[in-house]
């Protein structure tokens, strides 16, 4: 399992995914689940992934190759006029390595699952940001429902929901993913340290900052420790109830 979250601020869009894949207890493995593909000066691209790893490493080395190598029956992830048409290639790609993978039907087809979160922007556009599902469909951002997961969503979602503002800063945005991601690590071994942070300040059209968080930040301690301390101090702060 893998979690991943893609959210979209008036400021830009902000990414965080873990590392960690395992195929039982005894078999963890540290892999990268978000890629990105750039043009400085013209667009800027980020995906992430979660899902059955061989799927997900399939798609990626597709999109990498079909960029270097352009066709002009099918523009690559670095030669499509919008977003909307970048989410519908990456779409067609994961659902055609889902369809050669699978050869027993739709119980086979599970087993190569996976999802997908991209955000990005081109010159002339503005950012946004969608979440693809193993049949290749997808939907998009928008004020009602501005941040996608995927993966093991439900650990960390209730802090989102009741923190995110569209207007939060920076430091503010990337406090409230790794209080999400903290959540879910504590209450799920299948996600693990470190992880990878993404920002991208609309219109730069370049990746803004880009780091990597493993067990010994500093910061990642400070909020870990911090956060745990909070919420003992906010539910010994409410009233008890009259037996």
């Amino acid at each position: 399992m893998t979690y991943c979250i893609g959210m979209r601020l008036n400021r830009g869009l902000v990414f965080m995914s873990d590392t960690r894949t395992n195929a039982g207890v005894d078999n963890i493995s540290t892999f990268r689940k978000m890629f990105t593909f750039e043009t400085k000066g013209e667009r800027c691209i980020t995906i992430m992934t979660a899902g059955n790893l061989a799927t997900t490493q399939a798609v990626i080395s597709m999109l990498e190759e079909r960029s270097k190598a352009p066709n002009e029956r099918a523009p690559s992830i670095l030669e499509a006029p919008s977003m909307f048409q970048i989410a519908r290639l990456v779409g067609d790609t994961l659902r055609e390595v889902i369809a050669r993978n699978s050869d027993a039907g739709q119980r086979a087809d599970a087993a190569f699952n996976a999802s997908i979160i991209l955000g990005g922007q081109i010159a002339g556009s503005p950012p946004r940001l969608f979440l693809i599902y193993p049949e290749g469909n997808f939907i998009e951002a928008n004020d009602d429902t501005p941040f996608f997961q995927i993966g093991e969503t439900k650990y960390g979602r209730p802090i989102l929901v009741r923190a995110y503002d569209p207007d939060i800063s920076w430091a503010a945005a990337v406090k409230l993913l790794l209080v999400s991601f903290d959540s879910t690590i504590k209450a799920n071994l299948s996600v693990g340290l470190p992880l990878d942070l993404q920002i991208y300040n609309k219109d730069s059209l370049q990746i803004s900052l880009q780091r990597r968080i493993d067990a010994h930040d500093p910061y990642y301690t400070m909020i870990s420790d911090g956060w745990g301390i909070a919420l003992k101090q906010a539910f010994y702060s409410l009233p008890d109830i009259e037996l």
